[in-house]
């Protein structure tokens, strides 16, 4: 559990049981924490959206690398893969179901990366190595997502849970 995690627990459990608390530096320091915890939240959501979006804006330049690792249908598994980078992206940066995302994100990795990355298969030295770095990025990538998979929620700075019923509603309006 991150430190502000275990703090925010204190500091709630303190005001339960005083109604006097006094939070002092305990409260300076769970508001620090939040700050890099809304950053990295904001570059790791958002790397994984701009990485969808890229599925879709060069989805015929992905299908053909695809193709050439034996995906079967290539155009659809680039689409598809790119709507899960972008809803697991957005969920990170928004705090909305955050888990849910990190999850989508973690299957995505485990699945892609030994068809898309396969640097054992390689033959040219260079092929090898550009396939092993994206290996292992991916790699630190899914152990970023299974960490944060163990923050509590809600997280800090996340969405409203008043917007977050509404924005359930209009996806289950959506998907009937």
């Amino acid at each position: 559990m991150c430190s502000h995690v275990r703090l925010s627990s204190r500091l709630a459990a303190k005001r339960r049981g005083n109604a006097d608390f006094e939070p002092g530096i305990e409260v300076l320091v769970w508001g620090i924490m939040r700050i890099p915890f809304l950053l990295g939240r904001a570059i790791f959501g958002g790397f994984f959206i701009l990485n969808g979006m890229n599925h879709f804006q060069k989805a015929s330049q992905l299908a053909g690398y695809a193709a050439r690792k034996n995906v079967p249908q290539p155009e659809l598994a680039v689409k598809a893969t790119g709507a899960v980078l972008v809803a697991g992206g957005a969920s990170i940066l928004l705090g909305f179901k955050p888990k849910l995302g990190a999850a989508a994100l973690i299957g995505f990795l485990a699945a892609v990366s030994p068809v898309m990355h396969d640097f054992w298969k390689a033959t040219e030295p260079e092929q090898r190595m550009n396939e092993s770095v994206n290996f292992l990025k991916n790699l630190a990538l899914a152990g970023g997502a299974l960490a944060l998979m163990g923050v509590e929620e809600p997280w800090p700075a996340s969405l409203p849970l008043e917007r977050r019923h509404r924005l359930t509603s209009l996806v289950r309006k959506l998907a009937a």
